[in-house]
């Protein structure tokens, strides 16, 4: 007997998956928007009920990631405590309370012939969601489709699988104790990489694709994918220390940037410090008397012999860890060139008291989210008064940084006549 071939199962499931929530989409989508956010509201308290399970879930996967030898800001991503499950739950009641876009009027015009045309959001389908280690995207990216009547097909990573299926089953009864189709929110029940690349064929199907995790993970959704994606890139922050920088400001965002949470995205990985800025020692002591690890150029190792030399791979490395590249640089427009030629577009900041410089930093650095006098750290969706977010997309397309309720929107025209003909 011939073997099953794993890539057809698994386009199969991913077939049927995708059908099914389609069809819940179509009911999800008429439900009113008070409906939603009751059903949403629901999910959060079976999360709070279902404390005990999930954290017994998480404890699983956290044994077996320190079994795999995880690093520690892995574990740090995957680990649930009471008040990091408690966050979850009340991240997905605070997008119950947020004001939905669906139905907005974007614009509305009348022509000469009496036309009157409108541009209205709407749901875009059915999102697909492919991620690695953070149970909390589970719930997060379920609250933020759910709230804009979209369908949502989630997979998560193996290192959270018991994790996500606990969150999932939680979510899953609170939402359709409110009328929520179960299959508008569904979790892909195999680990099987096939699966990923099912969902990345499954054009007509998923309507847009978000992928959440490392470098590897984005490049091969970018390069299979013949769906729409909306990609989260690495997290490449840097901070730069202008000469203007108020010392005793420049330390404590620098400290916080790095160290608050080193394995988000939004941790600083890059410092950038100005040649003429005066307190340059006291800035990188307070990193490493911290307990960071710093890699520097020639200038920075010359001002603390603590300091390791850089390599070329550490100007372009995630670290997700106690680690951070310094480097010393004569001025904004070189501060500016080196974030250009080694960043990834998605947070950067400066930090200086000239409102002329901040203000050119601003304008000329091309990245998602630029900040100034600000810890790169605030690089979030909840930071942003946007609720959870699905990711922080990089490129230039559709929505750009932290991305929420209006990012998970289309539009479509609608065309109000009176007898008009073309003629």
């Amino acid at each position: 007997m011939a073997l099953a071939d794993p890539s057809t199962d698994a386009r199969l499931l991913v077939e049927r998956l995708a059908r099914e929530g389609r069809g819940a989409q179509a009911t999800l989508a008429g439900m009113d928007s008070r409906a939603r956010a009751d059903a949403l509201l629901a999910a959060a308290e079976t999360l709070r009920a279902d404390e005990a399970a999930i954290l017994s879930a998480n404890a699983a996967d956290v044994a077996a990631g320190e079994a795999a030898g995880l690093t520690g800001a892995m574990l740090d991503r995957l680990r649930l405590d009471p008040s990091r499950l408690a966050g979850i739950a009340d991240a997905v009641a605070a997008v119950a309370g947020l004001p939905d876009p669906v139905g907005e009027v974007i614009s509305r015009d009348e022509r000469p012939n009496g036309l009157v045309l409108e541009r209205v959001r709407i749901p875009i389908g059915l999102i697909g969601i492919i991620y690695e280690s953070r149970p909390n995207v589970t719930a997060d990216a379920a609250a933020l489709c759910v709230k804009v009547g979209n369908a949502v097909l989630l997979r998560g990573g193996s290192e959270a699988v018991h994790s996500n299926r606990a969150i999932h089953a939680a979510m899953v009864r609170g939402l359709a104790s409110a009328g929520v189709p179960a299959a508008a929110v569904q979790l892909v029940p195999t680990q099987d990489r096939a699966a990923v690349g099912a969902m990345l064929a499954a054009a007509g199907l998923i309507d847009m694709i978000v992928p959440r995790g490392g470098k590897g993970l984005v490049a091969r959704v970018q390069a299979d994918a013949r769906v729409p994606v909306l990609a989260h890139l690495d997290g490449l922050c840097h901070t730069y220390v202008h000469a203007a920088a108020d010392p005793a400001m420049a330390r404590r965002i620098a400290l916080d940037a790095k160290l608050r949470r080193t394995g988000i995205c939004g941790a600083m990985e890059t410092l950038l410090v100005d040649a003429a800025f005066p307190d340059t020692p006291a800035l990188l002591g307070d990193l490493l008397d911290a307990g960071c690890e710093l890699r520097g150029d020639a200038r920075a190792q010359a001002i603390d012999p603590r300091i390791a030399p850089a390599s070329d791979e550490d100007w372009e490395t995630e670290y997700l860890d106690t680690i951070l590249s310094v480097a010393v640089v004569d001025g904004p427009e070189a501060a500016m060139a080196h974030i250009a030629r080694h960043g990834s577009h998605h947070t950067d900041a400066i930090v200086t008291g000239d409102e002329r410089v901040a203000r050119q930093f601003l304008t000329q650095v091309d990245s998602a989210i630029v900040m100034h006098n600000a810890s790169s750290q605030f690089a979030d969706g909840g930071e942003f008064g946007l609720g959870a977010e699905i990711g922080i997309a990089t490129g230039r397309l559709h929505a750009r940084g932290p991305v929420a309720l209006e990012g998970l929107t289309t539009y479509k025209w609608l065309v109000l006549g009176s007898g008009q003909v073309r003629g």
